[in-house]
């Protein structure tokens, strides 16, 4: 279960330079999670950061645990789940049709594996999807961030393998490695008790002779980007003639300039009769083009009656350039951050801002597309435990990037678009939890901030002197608020 809270790190002394790019220093022990509760109160004036060349490769699933469990056995009692998440949730997770996974009639094996995650019950996009896909019809779901899109096509992905056919059956596209990485994960977890399905999630950036030598065993689903899984396909090493669905995470991007050619290549390497799912929380009109060519009658769930999410409250501060530090230093010292991601829109301002903050004597990460993949994989790894407060990135980190702890958004420079803005902000708030947006707004963004309200129908606020805390820090939420939550976890993702 993700953190919720996560305490104050040890006192440590760390160097900050320069070495291939990146921030280096000495690893700490990770902070304990604890579960329900959230908020820091202000920030560590320790500088920590842990950036070490070390190898993270996707991980291929580990044999199944032996749960001991016989039939007839009351098996829920012998599940370990973890705590419950008592956060206020909004109604993007909670307006459900009262559904109960076990409606679906699943394998025992993978209920086990979505308790054992901490979801109690469908949400509202996996409600609609779920049965859909287990049918084999193909799906164009839109839902919004952060509302269990990923669970909504695994759970159906799952139970539709076939553990005695050792092929290839199912392949999840997304658009970038650190996606791909949690989605395996995620993935993994759920299958656990399955009895050995191996998971592979294969990215660019990797050693290309490994997941080469992993594709000469059983694999059952890969997690991939396109440009990787294409290469793999041509060379005949990943042999998808007999994979049976395959399903986009991030479809509009997916589908973007940068991916579109890579993607209908793939679509041409597999049986005809093969299962499309498309899921993201906007869909362009070059989806629409995707869909009349390649999807068959597909089923539209629309869940976007709004676009924002409804439990993330957003700010502006009207700035000049040279305020902008001075600002975000206030903010540091004003909020109750849990965990923040703050958005630059280059990989020249990562840098600078992330030493900058640094320099104030907060706790900071960067992370951007330009950086070695190992050290990607290793913020992205600390990040997620909670062995640093502040992330700084560029729009890599706005797609399906699940940190529950992360309270606050900053928007350091404002997006061009609203597209972009969306995503940015819905890094907070997973999961219908409460979260913060906060833009710096200089006079070149003025009109982009208008534009970006009337787009997306939302109102972004003049920030106060003082933010209530309730609107973004669990441990205020009202206990009355919280007892229609359901208990779900935080990575229902």
């Amino acid at each position: 279960m993700a953190t919720a809270r996560t305490e104050n790190p040890p006192s440590m002394v760390m160097g900050l330079r320069k070495q291939n790019g990146q921030l280096r220093g000495q690893q700490q022990k990770p902070i304990t999670p604890q579960a329900g509760s959230s908020g820091f109160g202000s920030q560590s004036t320790k500088n920590t950061h842990i950036v070490q060349n070390v190898s993270q490769t996707p991980a291929v699933s580990q044999p199944p645990q032996n749960s001991g469990i016989r039939f007839g056995d009351d098996w829920k009692k012998a599940l370990q789940l973890p705590p419950k998440d008592m956060r206020i949730k909004t109604s993007d997770v909670t307006a459900t049709k009262g559904n109960e996974f076990e409606d679906y009639c699943l394998k025992r094996e993978l209920l086990m594996g979505i308790f054992e995650m901490g979801w109690e019950k469908p949400s509202p996009i996996q409600e609609e999807s779920i049965p859909i896909a287990l049918s084999g019809r193909d799906i164009l779901a839109r839902a919004k961030n952060g509302t269990g899109k990923s669970g909504a096509y695994l759970i159906p992905l799952l139970e539709r393998l076939d553990l005695k056919k050792d092929c290839i059956q199912a392949i999840v596209m997304v658009p970038t490695r650190e996606l791909a990485l949690q989605v395996s994960q995620i993935c993994i977890q759920i299958s656990k008790h399955m009895g050995g399905v191996k998971v592979m999630a294969t990215t660019g950036g990797t050693n290309l002779r490994d997941d080469i030598m992993r594709l000469d065993e059983t694999v059952h689903v890969v997690i991939a980007t396109p440009g990787r899984i294409l290469d793999l396909i041509k060379k005949g090493v990943a042999k998808v003639d007999r994979v049976q669905m395959m399903v986009m995470d991030e479809a509009d991007k997916l589908l973007s300039l940068d991916f579109v050619v890579l993607i209908e290549e793939i679509i041409s390497y597999l049986p005809k009769n093969r299962q499309i799912l498309l899921y993201s929380a906007t869909f362009p009109i070059s989806v629409q083009k995707f869909m009349s060519k390649y999807l068959q009658k597909p089923y539209e769930i629309n869940l976007m009656d709004e676009l924002t999410l409804k439990g993330i409250t957003q700010f502006y501060a009207y700035v000049t350039e040279r305020q902008k530090v001075h600002c975000l230093n206030t903010l540091f010292s004003r909020l109750q951050i849990n965990q923040s991601i703050i958005f630059c829109n280059s990989t020249q301002r990562v840098e600078l801002l992330a030493k900058k903050i640094t320099q104030l004597g907060y706790s900071c990460f960067y992370i951007h597309a330009k950086m070695m993949q190992e050290y990607r994989n290793r913020v992205f790894h600390d990040f997620r435990n909670g062995l640093c407060r502040n992330l700084v990135c560029t729009d890599l980190f706005t797609r399906g990037i699940d940190i529950q702890a992360v309270n606050v958004v900053i928007n350091f420079d404002f997006p061009k678009n609203a597209e972009t803005y969306l995503h940015r902000i819905g890094r907070s708030g997973r999961f219908g939890h409460l979260g913060l947006a906060i833009n710096l707004i200089t006079s070149e963004d003025r009109f982009n901030l208008k534009s970006i309200e009337d787009q997306l129908v939302t109102e972004i606020k003049p920030i106060p002197s003082t933010i209530d805390k309730s609107l973004y820090v669990a441990e205020y939420h009202s206990e009355v608020n919280s007892q229609d939550e359901g208990g779900r976890s935080d990575e229902q993702q």
